[in-house]
């Protein structure tokens, strides 16, 4: 056996547990809410309140109920993961710039007052991170890879993305998915001027 096989398996661990992590602590957190009395979503992202600045980081953690979480779950999973092949680092600096512009960007153009929680902003900026990396300067070898991965991911979600952009339901963010698409896409021009993380 290759004495490199055990640190790229202890490397491939480190990348893909964040993302794991991740969806593992939200779960963790709707446990507690479930349990515990009163409810955590108040600790979300109310528009226009200054108060609740701290829901921009709290608040792609907290979910109205089990059907949100679920229904949130798989996608983070898989997109998470994605995003997570280019190292841990990058998963949680991804994470960080697409939780910063979608819960800005949905707490200045929401209607003031409204509470927003809820990972899918996070889901959409990864979504668009995976599909906007695709025109980063790498070799041709990398872009192919990048472009398949990208179709097969819009084939998948593409047409959910867009209708959770301009068909959404009432009680539905739209701003929380647009802003953090946004966030996403900038992640990804961001990134690309920047060298692959070495380490993870």
């Amino acid at each position: 056996m290759s004495t490199s096989a055990a640190p790229q398996r202890t490397a491939a661990f480190a990348r893909f547990a964040s993302p794991v992590a991740l969806l593992a602590l939200m779960w963790v957190i709707q446990i507690a809410d479930a349990v515990l009395p009163g409810s955590f979503t108040g600790f979300g992202l109310r528009s226009w309140d200054f108060g609740s600045l701290f829901g921009i980081v709290l608040g792609p953690l907290l979910h109205s109920g089990w059907p949100h979480l679920i229904a949130n779950s798989l996608p983070l999973l898989v997109l998470g993961c994605l995003v997570a092949i280019e190292g841990a680092r990058r998963f949680w600096l991804v994470t960080l710039v697409v939780a910063f512009i979608g819960g800005a960007g949905t707490w200045l153009v929401n209607a003031p007052g409204t509470l927003t929680v809820g990972a899918s902003g996070l889901v959409f900026g990864y979504f668009a991170y995976v599909v906007v990396r695709v025109f980063s300067p790498r070799p041709i070898a990398h872009r192919i890879a990048y472009a398949l991965i990208a179709l097969i991911i819009i084939v998948l979600y593409g047409g959910s993305m867009l209708a959770g952009i301009v068909g959404v339901s009432t009680g539905i963010s739209w701003q929380a998915h647009l802003f953090g698409a946004i966030g996403g896409g900038v992640a990804a021009l961001a990134g690309a001027r920047r060298p692959r993380d070495r380490t993870t």
